[in-house]
């Protein structure tokens, strides 16, 4: 398996296809999920001349379940150290969810001080503060989050069943078309991680304040949420993020949920062509 070990000897699993001279997009997940969530993306890019590039995040998926390091910086570090092997370059950099936290860490702390990025996409993300305090009102209450916890410690199998089979695609509202493939994979790809690994990522994708990083970010960055999001609420995200970033370009998409990218796939790609191509 291709696997690069980082300096405090954690292995981190990435994929990278496609001509190695082609501009690179980089692709970061969400909690629990692996570099397996971007399948659908990562074909239709590579389909249209990139290379596409992810990796499983520490004690996620097939990357070490490490005991230490499961908080935003170690995350961007890592996936820092995954581009500087890969020498990557003028990369377009993509992430959901947390992933998306870990797009805004990273370009703000490595790539855009490297030269390596040319523009970057947050969908459905966390930034800039998910709970609430008296300077985030608006943010989510911080006993969802021990709710998350308890669950996960409880039984985490029927808590990964659960997330799928309702908010996370939107398939417990009325109408929904559900579909049983999508959710056995989040389950399979939540199962592969480190219970304690998705334990501590909670607070980091719910407690970790972003605000400097977005300030900081000057390359091009779309904004995409939808405003059914139940996962992420759009209002103290995706809007709050095209504030704070200086050329931000905000998407909001009617009834679209938090996994937007895998029920939407053929919306979300050709916005997402548009955009690396502008």
């Amino acid at each position: 398996m291709p696997i690069i070990t980082t300096k405090d000897g954690t292995q981190i699993f990435y994929k990278d296809w496609g001509p190695k001279d082609a501009q690179p997009i980089v692709f970061h997940h969400g909690w629990p999920l692996s570099s397996d969530d971007w399948d659908v993306q990562m074909l239709f890019f590579l389909a249209n001349g990139y290379r596409v590039v992810a990796h499983d995040r520490r004690g996620h998926g097939r990357s070490s379940q490490v005991d230490t390091g499961h908080d935003m910086d170690h995350y961007a570090s890592d996936a820092s150290a995954v581009v500087e092997r890969l020498d990557l370059r003028n990369a377009v950099h993509i992430g959901h969810s947390t992933g998306g936290g870990e797009v805004a860490r990273y370009v703000a702390k490595y790539g855009e001080p490297q030269g390596r990025v040319a523009k970057a996409v947050l969908i459905a993300a966390v930034p800039p503060l998910m709970v609430k305090t008296e300077e985030n009102p608006g943010g989510t209450p911080i006993e969802v989050f021990d709710g998350f916890r308890k669950a996960l410690a409880a039984n985490r199998a029927q808590f990964f069943l659960d997330v799928p089979s309702g908010p996370f695609y939107g398939f417990n509202r009325s109408g929904a078309k559900t579909s049983q493939g999508i959710i056995q994979n989040w389950w399979r790809q939540g199962m592969m991680g480190s219970t304690l690994a998705l334990y501590e990522g909670i607070k980091a994708f719910s407690e970790t304040d972003q605000t400097d990083d977005l300030n900081a970010i000057s390359v091009p960055t779309l904004v995409m949420q939808g405003d059914d999001d139940q996962i992420v609420p759009y209002k103290d995200a995706a809007l709050l993020q095209a504030k704070l970033l200086k050329h931000g370009t905000l998407k909001i998409y009617p009834g679209f949920s938090h996994g937007m990218m895998t029920t939407n796939a053929d919306v979300i790609n050709a916005d997402l062509l548009t955009f690396i191509r502008s």
